[in-house]
């Protein structure tokens, strides 16, 4: 089953929130697929470096907001089930990861349940500065020098949130925390897996950073498995 473009790309959206209760899972079922690119892949685009080229220029850095295989499969893209009501428990993550690594967020995307801790990494030693553009979370707006090798924020509420450096302006990430305990992030060939959905019927969302959101229905049975297969469009 294939779903369409369903958002403009360009909106940030605050991520679906409603009252969620956790528990033991019964006879729980899996919902998988791809997310692919409708037409022929594009051609990864080289950013240009303009300032601290002796760390931000030792590598070519390229622009990763549409990531297309060779097969057509598009990494990055974050999957949720946005309006289930109960399930497994939510356990926001202690440490989520997100590096500056030769001037370039790494991973590029991250996802987490809301109310988990980020560490935010300095591996180049040089100035950095974190600039988040959130609509329901306090926005980070702050600098970190290279010798505050780590510093750590929590995001306490669901959302989809862009992040930006102010000392490079060519860097950008995303941070994008879920009201549930049930999504998934595309691996390089836009493949996905949830698993452990209670039996019943729900709307999968997929959110791509640059063309937008697509949606579609499935039912999930009890310890059965269901395919979930989006086709995104360029604008």
């Amino acid at each position: 089953m294939v779903a369409a473009l369903a958002l403009a790309a360009w909106l940030i959206p605050a991520v679906t929130s409603s009252a969620y209760m956790g528990g033991p899972v019964a006879n729980g079922g899996t919902i998988s697929g791809v997310v692919r690119y409708a037409g022929a892949p594009p051609k990864p685009k080289q950013l240009e470096i303009s300032k601290d080229r002796d760390v931000c220029g030792a590598h070519p850095i390229y622009d990763e907001s549409l990531v297309v295989g060779a097969d057509g499969g598009i990494a990055n893209a974050v999957v949720t089930i946005p309006g289930i009501e109960q399930g497994a428990p939510m356990k926001p993550e202690p440490e989520v990861l997100f590096d500056q690594k030769g001037c370039q967020y790494t991973p590029h995307l991250i996802a987490f349940p809301a109310g988990s801790t980020i560490k935010i990494i300095n591996s180049d030693g040089i100035l950095h500065s974190i600039h988040t553009e959130s609509a329901v979370n306090p926005v980070v707006d702050m600098a970190q020098p290279g010798f505050k090798h780590a510093i750590t924020v929590t995001i306490a509420r669901p959302e989809a949130i862009k992040v930006t450096c102010d000392a490079h302006n060519w860097m950008q990430g995303w941070w994008y925390a879920t009201a549930n305990p049930y999504y998934a992030v595309t691996d390089a060939k836009g493949d996905f897996t949830i698993r452990d959905v209670p039996p019943g019927t729900y709307t999968v969302e997929v959110w791509q950073e640059t063309l937008g959101v697509a949606k579609q229905r499935v039912t999930v049975t009890a310890g059965g498995a269901v395919t979930a297969d989006f086709t995104l469009t360029p604008r």
